[in-house]
């Protein structure tokens, strides 16, 4: 079979994308059958007269779309379209025990609940009631909600009353939700440089504006924030002040009041992203303590207890909470009664806190771990984050290092998925220390990446 060489004559974008959309169509046709084996991506960026960076970026990009996977030792093989997914593949988000390893996915360690799960359940059923958690809420259901959501956002600081909390599904959804209500299209979003990669599609959706503050070692900066609007006219900032994604920053009290006088001065809505906020109890209080009345308060159970129990908890002041309120409402009616039903016994009996602190024990015993490995190199990490964020040496630019790593059998994410400005690509990745369920291939999976930064790529054209 002669070298498979893609079409990309009218195609736009960059080149890599340019060739994984060739790649897409020509397995959906069946040009490329299943179990086809792909040019090695030296020869097919001879064939395209592009570097081997851009088709080492394709490949990596189409193993991440479960489009192809590499073998070590043989090649590159065509999976096929639709196919199940193998354990362990690095776009499924079941946690593998096999396979390549996933350091892609900021999810909680794994397993802590389900014993918990077992017997809450088994209460349930015991104690009748259940008609009403498969029924549209009554305004005594959606109370006791309420109140449990009200208990889990004074561990945090934030005082509520029930009229200011809204439940959702999951904390991407609540930001969504707020962004919904506190904005129009056409606004002007502010986000942190490096953010949340949903927050792009979020905005994009909802034909906001987007523009990116730059960040420092502590976080977002606040005279940039100040500078920017001063010159533009914005409506909101969405923001991660604890253990901020990717950069696992946390921003001391003296910066989070700055931002609060900002905000107020420029009448800017602040959507605080505390998401990862319950596992730092060292953490200083949320900005929405400083600025009440035009903060929202994004925060959830899914990084604590599970990230299946998709139970999110929003607080705004009542004149926007309303707007919010209507926003859950169109997008879902409601949350899954079943799921708060959990997070609220959970809430109300301590098993959150104790899941809670469960989960900060993982992870300080995996961050100490991965900590050794790269003692050497230029790495931020918390003692309390399920992420780490690496810089990476000039030898190395960040997508290759990423489709290297891939080959050899892990997953990761490069800096550019966080980037708002398409021309800002930190020569970075994130590394995430708890999806994988077995510590062993977790330090297995850290040690290759640890073995790469030491060695020079094989193609010079990969340097930045």
């Amino acid at each position: 079979m002669a070298i498979w060489t893609p079409q990309l004559t009218g195609r736009h974008g960059p080149k890599y994308l340019q060739i994984v959309e060739a790649l897409a169509e020509d397995i959906a046709s069946g040009v490329l059958p299943p179990g086809t084996r792909l040019p090695p991506h030296r020869e097919l960026a001879y064939a395209l007269g592009v570097s081997p960076n851009t088709t080492s970026r394709a490949y990596g990009e189409g193993v991440a779309r479960a489009l192809i996977q590499g073998e070590v030792g043989r090649g590159t093989f065509v999976r096929a379209p639709g196919g199940a997914r193998p354990e362990g593949d690095p776009a499924d988000m079941r946690r593998p025990t096999t396979g390549p390893i996933d350091l892609s996915r900021n999810l909680p360690c794994p397993g802590l609940a389900a014993t918990t799960l077992a017997e809450t359940l088994a209460a349930l059923g015991r104690g009748g009631g259940l008609a009403a958690l498969t029924d549209y809420q009554t305004e005594t259901d959606l109370a006791h909600h309420a109140d449990a959501a009200i208990a889990w956002l004074s561990r945090s600081g934030i005082a509520a009353s029930r009229h200011e909390v809204i439940v959702t599904n999951g904390a991407q959804h609540g930001i969504f939700c707020a962004l919904m209500a506190a904005t129009r299209p056409g606004d002007l979003l502010l986000t942190e440089a490096l953010t949340y990669a949903p927050i792009k599609a979020m905005a994009e959706r909802l034909a906001l504006k987007l523009a990116s503050v730059p960040l420092d070692d502590e976080g977002l900066c606040a005279d940039a924030l100040d500078e920017i609007c001063r010159s533009h006219a914005a409506k909101a900032l969405y923001l991660t002040p604890t253990l901020q994604t990717p950069t696992t920053a946390t921003m001391k009290p003296d910066r989070r009041a700055r931002i609060a006088e900002i905000a107020d001065r420029h009448d800017l809505v602040l959507i605080e992203d505390d998401v990862f906020g319950p596992l730092k109890p060292d953490r200083p209080q949320p900005i929405a303590t400083l600025a009440p009345e035009r903060t929202v308060y994004v925060t959830s159970t899914s990084k604590c207890l599970g990230p299946g129990l998709r139970v999110g908890f929003v607080r705004a002041a009542a004149s926007l909470a309303k707007a919010i309120h209507n926003a859950v409402g169109l997008t879902c009616w409601m949350p899954a009664p079943l799921m708060v039903e959990i997070a609220a016994r959970w809430i109300a009996d301590g098993t959150a806190e104790r899941l809670t602190d469960r989960q900060r024990a993982q992870a300080a015993d995996r961050q100490a771990a991965a900590g050794a490995l790269f003692a050497d190199h230029d790495m931020r990490a918390d003692p309390h984050g399920l992420h780490l964020w690496l810089k990476l040496p000039l030898d190395w630019s960040a997508d290759a290092f990423k489709a290297e790593a891939a080959k050899r059998g892990v997953g990761i994410v490069d800096g550019a998925a966080f980037a708002v400005d398409p021309g800002l690509r930190p020569n970075a990745v994130r590394l995430c220390l708890s999806h994988e369920a077995d510590k062993n291939r977790l330090t297995r999976g850290l040690e290759t990446l640890q073995a790469m930064l030491g060695e020079i790529p094989a193609d010079s054209s990969l340097v930045i």
